[in-house]
């Protein structure tokens, strides 16, 4: 049976669904004859069926079987998928798909963020990397599974949603509302940044998916073409992808047949890892072997994005900004199964060309430069009407948005006080809106569009300037 390697995680991307109708399932007499060669399972599963209230099928214990015993590994990355979450596995490293574009692990039955996909519906909602999801719409998450969280966000395009996570860094819950879209799957972007009469190209990679080794070999040979002198790889909140992608980009800028990272399995034995010329007949620009490269990543750049960084890291070939990584070093492999469900494990480390594993613990930045605090604000949709004495969620996104803008606020907890509204007056008078102490829709549409401009200018990323800095400090 075929099996593929992948590094990612599980990216929520939902495919247009019709509604089912809910039956009633027939009761179905337990079959006396064993179902394994196991006698405690056998013992388990006539009982089950024999003695439980609760109705249930054939499918739904086996089902259920084998998600315990991926489950019992204590490996948030080991799952057993059903035959619909199958579909969406396989379609989420596809050309297109519709979804909310949010990279999430299952650990200990809780939903955590990994990272959410440049430009998604999950990153303009705001969601970061280590959110906890811990309600979707009405429902809360205890004790359901990730095919259960799945069938709650899923939906048509053009749908929305609202969830409740949980922000570990802030100790507190927010409220998001997302509307599903078709997510872009062009995985590549590129420009050219001019400075110090120098052309820098700029890369930025979203994830490693099917089709990104030939987006890279499109925007990279464009960019030779105009004469860069130096080149920018961007995997700021890449959350991995497929091996076969990573090492197509990681072979282009490297020497041919240079080992990019070790995979070991469990008895401990090691496989180098090399890379091959055109091995997707690609053929890439010779000069990218020999351009200076810095790389940026930060918390959210995981898995396959950490090959490429330990990559070119550990083989001199570029130098990392930004801050550490995730730390995933894990490599799972999937298997089909008889009831057209897969079964995703863990069966490898992989390990950087030192033989360092990263997992758990990331990979420095040899220039380690945190974002702007504002820059690096997320700004959820922000509706509504508030006054001095109002407690809001909203009223604390105000807040917190004002006070990295520089206004003294001493309270960033939501509470609309004295303090908060003098500081409102004065956003207003700036913005020359209606002089009243009141944050309403003409105040969040001037924040957002604020927000947006100042994400927008390339001069307040300050991971970006420190990698032009350096990278022109160098050339010359």
């Amino acid at each position: 049976m075929r099996k593929r390697w992948i590094f990612l995680f599980f990216i929520v991307v939902l495919g247009v669904i019709g509604f089912y109708a809910v039956t009633k399932m027939n009761v179905v007499e337990p079959s006396s004859a064993n179902v394994s060669n196991l006698t405690q399972i056998d013992e388990a599963y006539k009982l089950i069926r024999k003695e439980s209230v609760h109705e249930t099928s054939e499918d739904q214990l086996v089902a259920g079987a084998i998600q315990g015993m991926a489950g019992s590994l204590g490996d948030p990355y080991s799952t057993y998928y059903t035959k619909e979450e199958a579909r969406m596995h396989k379609e989420s490293l596809s050309d297109s798909r519709v979804g909310i574009g949010a990279e999430i692990t299952a650990n200990s039955g809780r939903f955590i963020i990994v990272s959410p996909v440049k430009s998604s519906p999950a990153e303009k909602a705001g969601l970061k990397p280590y959110d906890e999801i811990v309600q979707v719409n009405d429902e809360r998450l205890e004790g359901k599974s990730m095919a259960q969280l799945l069938s709650l966000i899923q939906g048509e395009e053009g749908t929305t949603l609202k969830m409740t996570i949980f922000r570990p860094s802030e100790d507190r819950h927010i409220e998001v509302s997302l509307t599903r879209a078709a997510i872009a799957m062009e995985t590549v972007h590129s420009e050219i940044l001019q400075s110090d009469d120098q052309l820098l190209g700029y890369v930025s990679i979203s994830l490693f998916g099917e089709k990104t080794a030939e987006e890279w070999q499109k925007h990279t040979s464009s960019l030779m073409k105009q004469k860069i002198s130096g080149l920018i790889i961007d995997v700021r909140s890449n959350p991995g992808g497929y091996l076969r992608s990573v090492e197509q980009v990681i072979g282009s800028v490297v020497k041919q047949g240079s080992t990019y990272a070790f995979m070991q399995n469990s008895k401990g034995e090691l496989k180098p890892l090399e890379t091959v010329t055109n091995k997707e007949k690609l053929t890439f620009d010779e000069q990218l072997k020999r351009v200076p490269i810095v790389l940026l990543q930060d918390e959210g750049s995981a898995s396959a994005s950490e090959v490429l960084s330990g990559a070119l890291k550990e083989l001199n070939r570029a130098t990392i900004a930004g801050v550490k990584s995730f730390g995933k070093g894990t490599v799972q492999e999937t298997w089909p199964l008889l009831n057209g469900g897969e079964l995703k494990l863990s069966t490898n480390k992989w390990l950087t060309p030192k033989k360092e594993w990263i997992h758990g613990k990331g990979i420095e930045a040899t220039l380690n430069v945190k974002q702007d605090a504002l820059y690096h604000m997320e700004l959820p949709p922000l509706t509504g009407s508030f006054e001095e004495g109002d407690f809001n969620e909203q009223v604390l996104y105000v807040q917190e948005a004002l006070s990295k803008m520089g206004y003294q606020l001493k309270r960033t907890d939501g509470y609309f006080d004295r303090e908060t509204a003098e500081a409102v007056l004065m956003y207003r008078k700036k913005k020359k809106l209606a002089q009243e102490p009141i944050i309403n829709e003409s105040f969040f549409s001037a924040l957002h569009k604020e927000m947006v401009e100042y994400k927008g200018n390339n001069q307040n990323d300050h991971q970006l300037q420190m990698a032009i800095g350096y990278m022109l400090k160098n050339i010359k």
